[in-house]
C-alpha cells in the first residue's frame, strides 16, 4: 500500500513538472484577472510573459531546441484556427479585451497560440519525463491522417456535415489495442493510450473553465453569465489532443516505433 502512495506521489509531481509552463498560463489568467496591469492591456502582459518564460526556459535549458519547435508549430496552428473561430462570421468564441490590446492579429491576441503551445509542452515534458513509450502503436500514417482530418473539420464542419463522431470510431478502432508504458517512481506501468487521452482532454477541459471565468475569452453562451463549458467540450479536446500528439511524433517519433515495430 505504501508503494502505490508514493508511486502516486511520485505521479503527479511529474505530472505537475510537464505541465509547468500550462500552470504558469493558468496562474497568469488568474492574476491579470483579479489585479489590473499598469500600462498594458492583460492579453498584452499575458503575451510578454509567456516569451519571457520561452526565453528563461531555453537559457536555463529547461526546455530544448526541438521542444521549442514544436511550441512555434502549436503557436502557428492554433493562431490560423482561432482567426477562422473568432470570426464575425463564425463568432465560435471571442477575446472580449482584444481591442485594448497591442499583440493582436485581427480578432485574436498573439498569446492564444501559447494555450495551445501548452499542451504540446506537457505531451513533450511528460515524454521525457516518463519515458513514454507505446505498445501496438498503429501506423505513422493512420496518425497523420486523423490529425488532417481533425483539423480540417474544426473549420469545415460550420460548413457541411460535421464528421467528428465518424473521426472518434477512427480513433477508437486503430488506438483500442494501443498502450501507453512510463515510469515515475521505480516501476514501468502502463495503462491504454484512449484512457490517457480522455483523462487528458479532461482536465484541459478544467483548464478552460478557467479561462472563461477569468473572462479571457467567453463563448456566446456565457455573454451574459458565466456557467461552466459544455461537457462536449472535451471530446473537441480530446480531439485536439490527437492532433497535438501528430505535432510532438515530429521529435519524438523513434518512441513511438519502440515497442511496435510491427507498426511501421
Amino acid at each position: 500500500m505504501r508503494t502505490a502512495f508514493v508511486e502516486l506521489f511520485y505521479f503527479f509531481i511529474i505530472n505537475a513538472r510537464a505541465s509547468a509552463f500550462g500552470a504558469f498560463l493558468l496562474v497568469l489568467l488568474f492574476v491579470t484577472h483579479f489585479v489590473e496591469m499598469p500600462l498594458i492591456s492583460r492579453y498584452d502582459f499575458i503575451f510578454l510573459s509567456a516569451i519571457v518564460y520561452q526565453v528563461v526556459a531555453l537559457v536555463f535549458k529547461f526546455e530544448k531546441l526541438k521542444e521549442f519547435f514544436v511550441i512555434f508549430l502549436f503557436h502557428i496552428t492554433a493562431t490560423v484556427m482561432e482567426l477562422f473561430k473568432t470570426h464575425s462570421a463564425i463568432g465560435s468564441w471571442s477575446y472580449p479585451e482584444v481591442s485594448d490590446a497591442f499583440f493582436v492579429l485581427a480578432t485574436v491576441p498573439l498569446f492564444t497560440g501559447f494555450l495551445y503551445s501548452a499542451v504540446g509542452s506537457y505531451i513533450s515534458r511528460a515524454t521525457l519525463l516518463m519515458k513514454l513509450s507505446y505498445e501496438n502503436f498503429p501506423a505513422y500514417l493512420h496518425l497523420w491522417t486523423l490529425s488532417m482530418l481533425i483539423y480540417v473539420n474544426f473549420f469545415a464542419h460550420h460548413f457541411v456535415y460535421d464528421v467528428r463522431y465518424f473521426i472518434l470510431v477512427y480513433i477508437l478502432f486503430i488506438f483500442y489495442k494501443t498502450k501507453i508504458y512510463f515510469t515515475v517512481y521505480q516501476k514501468r506501468r502502463h495503462m491504454p493510450f484512449l484512457m490517457a487521452g480522455v483523462f487528458t482532454a479532461f482536465f484541459i477541459w478544467i483548464a478552460e473553465n478557467a479561462g472563461t471565468f477569468t473572462k479571457v475569452w467567453l463563448y456566446p453562451t456565457q455573454s451574459s453569465a458565466w456557467h461552466i463549458v459544455s461537457f462536449e467540450k472535451i471530446g473537441s479536446w480530446f480531439l485536439l489532443l490527437i492532433l497535438s500528439f501528430a505535432l510532438v511524433s515530429l521529435i519524438y517519433r523513434d518512441r513511438l516505433v519502440q515497442t511496435s515495430q510491427s507498426s511501421t
